[in-house]
Protein backbone atom coordinates (compact mmCIF):
# COMPACT_ATOMS: atom_id res chain seq x y z
CA UNK A 1 0.00 0.00 0.00
CA UNK A 2 1.81 3.39 -0.67
CA UNK A 3 1.67 5.86 1.82
CA UNK A 4 -0.86 9.17 1.36
CA UNK A 5 0.68 12.80 1.71
CA UNK A 6 -0.62 14.36 4.38
CA UNK A 7 -0.81 17.57 2.05
CA UNK A 8 -2.96 15.88 -0.51
CA UNK A 9 -5.17 14.39 2.21
CA UNK A 10 -6.62 17.31 3.42
CA UNK A 11 -7.00 19.22 0.32
CA UNK A 12 -8.95 16.38 -0.53
CA UNK A 13 -11.27 16.25 2.29
CA UNK A 14 -11.47 19.85 2.42
CA UNK A 15 -12.64 19.99 -1.43
CA UNK A 16 -15.38 16.94 -0.35
CA UNK A 17 -16.58 19.35 3.05
CA UNK A 18 -16.67 22.18 0.25
CA UNK A 19 -18.25 20.48 -2.51
CA UNK A 20 -20.75 18.70 0.01
CA UNK A 21 -21.65 22.23 1.84
CA UNK A 22 -22.10 23.48 -1.86
CA UNK A 23 -24.80 20.68 -3.06
CA UNK A 24 -27.07 21.75 0.64
CA UNK A 25 -26.47 25.14 0.46
CA UNK A 26 -28.11 25.06 -3.29
CA UNK A 27 -31.37 23.19 -1.79
CA UNK A 28 -31.31 24.76 1.39
CA UNK A 29 -29.95 28.53 1.31
CA UNK A 30 -31.01 29.20 -2.23
CA UNK A 31 -34.01 27.49 -3.13
CA UNK A 32 -35.31 26.83 0.70
CA UNK A 33 -38.70 28.76 0.91
CA UNK A 34 -39.75 29.09 -2.95
CA UNK A 35 -41.86 26.12 -4.43
CA UNK A 36 -40.01 23.96 -6.90
CA UNK A 37 -40.92 23.01 -10.33
CA UNK A 38 -42.97 20.49 -11.06
CA UNK A 39 -40.78 18.68 -13.56
CA UNK A 40 -37.72 18.86 -10.78
CA UNK A 41 -40.12 17.87 -8.16
CA UNK A 42 -40.83 14.27 -10.60
CA UNK A 43 -37.05 13.67 -11.13
CA UNK A 44 -36.02 14.23 -7.49
CA UNK A 45 -39.09 11.64 -6.60
CA UNK A 46 -36.38 8.86 -7.92
CA UNK A 47 -33.48 10.02 -6.11
CA UNK A 48 -33.79 7.35 -3.09
CA UNK A 49 -34.81 4.69 -5.52
CA UNK A 50 -31.44 4.52 -7.33
CA UNK A 51 -29.08 5.24 -4.29
CA UNK A 52 -29.49 1.13 -3.09
CA UNK A 53 -28.91 0.29 -7.16
CA UNK A 54 -26.26 2.24 -7.39
CA UNK A 55 -24.41 1.22 -4.29
CA UNK A 56 -24.40 -2.38 -4.59
CA UNK A 57 -24.24 -2.66 -8.37
CA UNK A 58 -20.45 -2.52 -7.79
CA UNK A 59 -20.50 -5.64 -5.03
CA UNK A 60 -22.19 -7.15 -7.55
CA UNK A 61 -19.99 -6.72 -11.01
CA UNK A 62 -16.25 -6.17 -9.15
CA UNK A 63 -16.81 -8.47 -5.70
CA UNK A 64 -13.82 -8.07 -3.26
CA UNK A 65 -14.45 -11.28 -2.07
CA UNK A 66 -13.85 -12.76 -5.41
CA UNK A 67 -11.06 -10.78 -6.00
CA UNK A 68 -12.96 -8.61 -8.81
CA UNK A 69 -14.62 -11.11 -10.49
CA UNK A 70 -17.95 -11.81 -10.98
CA UNK A 71 -19.64 -14.91 -9.36
CA UNK A 72 -22.33 -17.22 -9.25
CA UNK A 73 -23.81 -16.09 -6.07
CA UNK A 74 -24.00 -12.78 -6.09
CA UNK A 75 -25.23 -12.85 -9.73
CA UNK A 76 -28.04 -14.98 -8.71
CA UNK A 77 -28.63 -13.03 -5.97
CA UNK A 78 -28.31 -9.43 -7.40
CA UNK A 79 -31.63 -10.94 -9.98
CA UNK A 80 -33.87 -12.59 -7.30
CA UNK A 81 -33.21 -9.36 -5.15
CA UNK A 82 -34.46 -7.33 -8.41
CA UNK A 83 -37.06 -9.56 -9.36
CA UNK A 84 -38.38 -10.01 -6.17
CA UNK A 85 -38.49 -6.29 -5.84
CA UNK A 86 -40.40 -5.85 -9.28
CA UNK A 87 -43.24 -8.25 -8.57
CA UNK A 88 -43.77 -7.39 -4.69
CA UNK A 89 -42.82 -3.77 -4.89
CA UNK A 90 -41.63 -3.78 -1.77
CA UNK A 91 -38.01 -3.17 -0.63
CA UNK A 92 -37.78 -5.17 2.42
CA UNK A 93 -38.39 -8.67 0.50
CA UNK A 94 -36.05 -7.52 -2.22
CA UNK A 95 -33.43 -6.97 0.30
CA UNK A 96 -34.33 -10.47 2.26
CA UNK A 97 -34.88 -12.18 -0.80
CA UNK A 98 -31.40 -10.93 -1.99
CA UNK A 99 -29.27 -11.61 1.02
CA UNK A 100 -31.21 -15.09 1.35
CA UNK A 101 -29.87 -16.00 -2.42
CA UNK A 102 -26.71 -15.01 -1.17
CA UNK A 103 -25.79 -16.61 1.73
CA UNK A 104 -27.39 -19.72 0.81
CA UNK A 105 -25.98 -20.47 -2.68
CA UNK A 106 -22.29 -19.67 -0.55
CA UNK A 107 -23.26 -22.18 1.79
CA UNK A 108 -23.99 -24.72 -1.10
CA UNK A 109 -21.24 -23.73 -3.49
CA UNK A 110 -18.92 -23.34 -0.64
Amino acid sequence: MTEIDPTTMWIVIAGLAFGSFGLRFVFIGLVGDRPLPGWLLRHLRYTAVAILPALIAPLVIWPQATGGQPDVPRISAAAVALAAGYWSKNVLVAIFSGAGTLYGLLYLLG
